[in-house]
């Protein structure tokens, strides 16, 4: 691993891919008593929160007490043929009818997914578990979820104003698995229980740069942008990049704002990688809440509801592209992009 080209290897020893095109920052880290805290989730900027213990209960969840305990139900594993999990709806597949699905999702038992992790062999299809936590998972897993630091959680929800807590999320993977970079639309606190993760996150603003697939592509709100071998002659913005960067380890807690793009990768150091989401609704807002000009986020949001909309009024969301290109060709596209906002 340490003669491949494609890895680098930090001052820490976390091994992962090596992305030298793309200019990062150090994302801050704070400990959870900072007041600095409050100041980076009100401006809606990624922070690393240290010595939490957000989910210190969920420390022992290794593979044996989760096989003790979650049940012998089927549960949402994705499979891989290769290190790549891109999100993606499968609802939408019949209005993109040459789509091919990145991975599949697969319903197995804890048992099953174990023996697949503990046998698997370079070459074979990945997997990585994702299941939403309920109290389907068992009493035990379920009484430990009940134990997380939710008063501390509760109390950054009614200190932003946002809404309710809309799901958490269980992943387990393997070391080198990768989400592509990608954004949602909730605010997120990703609490990291096992394992290490590196983390790219891009503000908003670089939407231009990372070319997301259209609004009605099963691949909805993830970039067309492959770090791994980009197409500058088809993405040539991609070149601009610049994010921030970091690692979480077993009791960090990142912070991911509402629509930052953001790309997450299991070290390939590491052993299993065990994560949980908290996603939270942002706050609803009316036109008197509007402030101009708008933010990015309001921006990506705009563009997207745009797009819906027309797809919704011309009756056949293939015809959504043809439509705008002949609203913006000859006309818009003389107008040079402002580079200098791509900055960090």
């Amino acid at each position: 691993m340490m003669d491949d080209e494609r890895f680098m290897t930090d001052s820490d020893g976390r091994i992962y891919r090596r992305y030298d095109d793309i200019k990062t920052k150090p994302i801050q880290r704070l400990n959870y008593d900072s007041r600095e805290i409050n100041r980076f989730i009100k401006k809606q900027e990624p922070v690393i929160i240290e010595n939490l213990g957000l989910v210190d209960s969920a420390t022992k969840w290794d593979l044996e007490y989760l096989h003790e305990n979650i049940g012998n139900e089927e549960k949402s594993v994705y499979v891989s043929k290769t290190h790549k999990f891109m999100y993606y709806n499968a609802s939408r597949c019949a209005v993109y009818p040459d789509f091919i699905p990145p991975n599949e999702q697969h319903n197995m038992t804890m048992t099953e997914f174990i023996r697949k992790y503990r046998t698997w062999k370079p070459g074979e299809h990945r997997i990585y578990f994702q299941q939403i936590l309920t109290d389907t998972v068992g009493s035990c897993i379920y009484n430990d979820f009940r134990n997380f630091k939710w008063s501390w959680l509760n109390s950054k929800k009614e200190r932003f104003n946002w809404g309710d807590l809309t799901s958490n999320l269980l992943l387990i993977g393997q070391p080198g698995n990768v989400t592509p970079v990608h954004y949602d639309e909730q605010q997120n606190f990703f609490a990291q229980v096992h394992g290490y993760k590196r983390v790219l996150l891009f503000d908003p603003k670089f939407f231009q740069c990372l070319y997301p697939y259209p609004f009605h592509h099963p691949c909805d709100r993830q970039s067309q942008v492959d770090f791994e071998n980009p197409d500058y002659e088809r993405f040539p913005l991609a070149k601009h990049l610049a994010g921030y960067e970091g690692v979480v380890g077993p009791g960090d807690v990142l912070y991911i704002p509402m629509c930052w793009w953001h790309y997450i990768e299991s070290t390939m150091d590491s052993q299993i990688t065990t994560s949980i989401n908290f996603w939270y609704k942002h706050q609803s807002m009316t036109l008197s809440d509007l402030r101009f000009p708008l933010k990015w986020q309001q921006k990506l949001t705009v563009s997207r509801n745009i797009e819906k909309m027309l797809g919704e009024a011309l009756g056949d969301p293939s015809e959504v592209g043809p439509f705008l290109n002949a609203l913006v060709n000859g006309r818009y596209t003389d107008q040079p992009v402002d580079i200098s906002e791509f900055s960090i």
